[in-house]
């Protein structure tokens, strides 16, 4: 059974020696190889979406366990390591740390060309990395600006996102995975599980299953008369004021009663300083979606132009006039590959731990 999820560590400035590097690359070969020969290069993309099991990796290949820069030497050695025996492994690598990361649609087309993968196949391997990316940064507002973003696939059609994300205020990085396997719904708690060191207060997490009704309701407002959704977001820019200081609006003749979201209910809401009155580009966003009326959130979110305002401001809406109230809780966890032996977070899991030994013995002797 996999563990899975978000790891959070601190900010790497340094640089990977050379002499590390050309090590960890080879070491990686070597496991890549006896992997794919024992199990096959599908169980290899599973095992990449372990962020436990990614950062085990990492690790005995000798680069530092609690540092961000872990996550894309990594992919860089791994990157390297399969270089031309991609087709005999059967395994692929895209995209990769800042302007690479852009790089991964044509990647991945390039690669399913090669390999004679049928156009819809490829096609949905790249809506896949995009829609990951678009769920990471705009879906789940942690504070975490996604920086890297790699894709690996088989020749079978299974595929890993393994990206992460910087925050500069707190000097510490996240990062997040995606199994295809593992993954029903892009839009509803899609990722492989979730690890982290640090747990903040407030975070909008609209992949949570609580978020379920905000989803439908943000999809149900684009769909009305944009007159009729522009009232509502009017409303929030009367509402630009801290949050907890306005409950009753008056609109016309009228008095509309909002929630009343005072810190006894929220430690610190995410809008609580949220400035909705000066976006002339929400207002293009939301006419966009208005026009192509899409059927469902994840078609709402998959729209070009959609980033994290636009679901803010949707969210808020259906929390403060329709009462669709989103999750706001953390979505990151505690996880460890095989328990601890004081119990924390639980007891040794013995059977999984011996067959991770039975595992490791093969790939030795092989």
């Amino acid at each position: 059974m996999i563990k899975k999820g978000v790891a959070t560590f601190t900010l790497d400035y340094g640089k990977c020696p050379p002499w590390l590097f050309e090590r960890m690359v080879k070491g990686a070969q070597g496991i890549i190889w006896a992997m794919v020969e024992e199990y096959g290069p599908d169980e290899v993309i599973e095992r990449l979406a372990d962020p436990v099991w990614f950062q085990a990796l990492g690790t005995v290949l000798a680069f530092d366990w609690n540092a961000s820069g872990l996550t894309t030497i990594l992919t860089a050695a791994l990157k390297e390591a399969i270089r031309n025996s991609e087709r005999e492994l059967g395994i692929f690598i895209c995209g990769g740390k800042g302007k690479t990361s852009r790089k991964t649609p044509e990647q991945i087309l390039s690669w399913s060309e090669k390999i004679n993968l049928p156009q819809q196949n490829a096609n949905a391997l790249v809506y896949n990395s995009k829609m990951a990316a678009k769920v990471d940064s705009s879906l789940i507002q942690d504070g975490f600006q996604i920086y890297h973003h790699a894709f690996f696939f088989s020749e079978n059609g299974a595929w890993t996102v393994v990206q992460q994300g910087m925050n500069t205020e707190n000097q510490s990085a996240r990062r997040y995975h995606w199994f295809s396997k593992n993954v029903k719904d892009l839009v509803q708690e899609p990722h492989s599980g979730i690890e982290s060191k640090v747990t903040l207060d407030a975070v909008l997490n609209m992949t949570a299953k609580e978020s379920a009704k905000a989803q439908n309701i943000s999809t149900d407002l684009v769909s009305q008369p944009f007159n009729a959704l522009m009232k509502d977001i009017t409303i929030l820019r009367k509402y630009s004021t801290p949050v907890s200081q306005m409950a009753k609006i008056a609109i016309g003749k009228e008095q509309l009663t909002l929630l009343n979201l005072e810190d006894t209910e929220f430690k610190t809401h995410p809008v609580i300083k949220e400035d909705f009155s000066k976006s002339k580009y929400l207002e293009k966003i939301l006419w966009r979606l208005h026009e192509r009326e899409p059927e469902n959130y994840e078609n709402l979110l998959a729209t070009e132009g959609v980033g994290p305002k636009t679901i803010r401001a949707l969210a808020l809406v259906a929390e403060v006039i329709y009462g669709a109230k989103p999750s706001y809780e953390d979505p990151a966890r505690y996880s460890f590959a095989h328990g601890g032996k004081d119990a924390t977070p639980y007891p040794v899991d013995r059977d999984t731990y011996d067959q991770t030994l039975e595992k490791l013995r093969k790939f030795i002797k092989k």
